[in-house]
């Protein structure tokens, strides 16, 4: 007779058969993790390209944020090590964006700190899209600015933007245990302008903050009906200043178990591996092994990263070939 992770993996090969919330708490406490991972490994290469998707992204406004999430090192309501930074140069901006071009790095994000971009800084970032669109060809831009509205959406699209990044972070239930200033539907809101004005979507989590599997398991699903074209997988990073700065770290299992499971979810997305990578070992190598087949390189806003030549490197030992890689 077959496990579940078996049955599971061969009505998902054959016939896209979506889970549901207690098959997946099954799969996520299956005792032997290798069958798991292995299973959820081969989930990924019947249902996904060969292709592994690499990005970066700029920190384009670092700092002063009003929000408290209870996560974030750039919320002035924490004494984090974050220094503000003003918004980024247009010069700044596209000089970055060829220096990803050179590491053949083919997306890039502009990232904001705060609720939302607004008004004149709003259409400082435009240019900053206008000018990178002209000056550097083949490169995909996105944009990661925060609670902000349809048209602007629509504008950002205009200038050249291809993806727009918002996570929904955790389950619609957990979310007030780490943001009290702005609501989950909120963040679900903008994810739908986005898809509304023709923007793909970019939309993942946090693992580590706290929450149960089952949280995980609802926020999958929750991901599954609005299927992101690019769905990053965050572990905590604790920085100290922090509300979590002394939150227990996952173990490399139950990383790995959330990736797994993630796959077995979304046989077809684009699980990219983020923030707290580094904390796999080896370049997160074993996420790889476990169903994910995508990831950020290079610095992520508030934590030190990866090295492009390191990640590219990596990936090509593990057969994978590179996605949109401008040559």
């Amino acid at each position: 007779m077959k496990n579940i992770v078996e049955e599971l993996k061969e009505k998902i090969i054959a016939c896209d058969y979506k889970v549901n919330f207690e098959e997946a708490l099954s799969l996520y406490s299956f005792e032997d993790a290798g069958q798991l991972f292995s299973a959820a490994n081969q989930i990924r290469m019947a249902k996904c390209p060969r292709e592994t998707s690499v990005c970066s992204i700029i920190n384009a406004k670092q700092g002063n944020c009003g929000e408290d999430c209870k996560y974030c090192a750039q919320s002035c309501r924490w004494k984090t090590p974050c220094k503000p930074s003003g918004l980024i140069g247009l010069e700044e901006a596209v000089e970055k964006c060829r220096k990803a071009l050179d590491f053949k790095v083919p997306r890039l994000s502009l990232v904001t700190a705060g609720r939302a971009l607004i008004g004149k800084d709003f259409l400082h970032l435009l240019e900053c899209f206008r000018a990178i669109s002209k000056q550097c060809p083949g490169l995909k831009t996105c944009a990661s600015l925060g609670i902000i509205s349809y048209q602007q959406m629509l504008d950002l699209k205009a200038a050249g933007v291809v993806r727009y990044h918002h996570n929904l972070e955790t389950s619609r239930e957990f979310f007030p245990n780490i943001c009290t200033t702005h609501t989950w539907q909120e963040r679900m809101d903008t994810l739908l302008a986005a898809r509304k004005a023709g923007l793909e979507l970019c939309c993942g989590g946090i693992i580590g903050l706290g929450e149960s599997r089952s949280d995980r398991i609802k926020l999958a699903l929750e991901l599954r009906s609005i299927d992101p074209e690019s769905i990053p997988i965050n572990v905590l990073s604790p920085i100290k200043g922090t509300p979590l700065e002394n939150a227990e770290a996952l173990g490399k299992e139950e990383i790995l178990r959330t990736i797994a499971v993630f796959r077995f979810i979304l046989p077809h997305s684009t699980l990219r591996m983020a923030a707290g990578r580094k904390s796999l070992g080896a370049n997160g190598r074993d996420a790889f092994l476990s169903g994910a087949n995508a990831l950020i390189s290079g610095d992520l806003l508030t934590v030190s990263g990866t090295t492009n030549e390191d990640d590219l490197a990596m990936l090509k030992e593990l057969g994978f070939a590179i996605q949109d890689l401008v040559r």
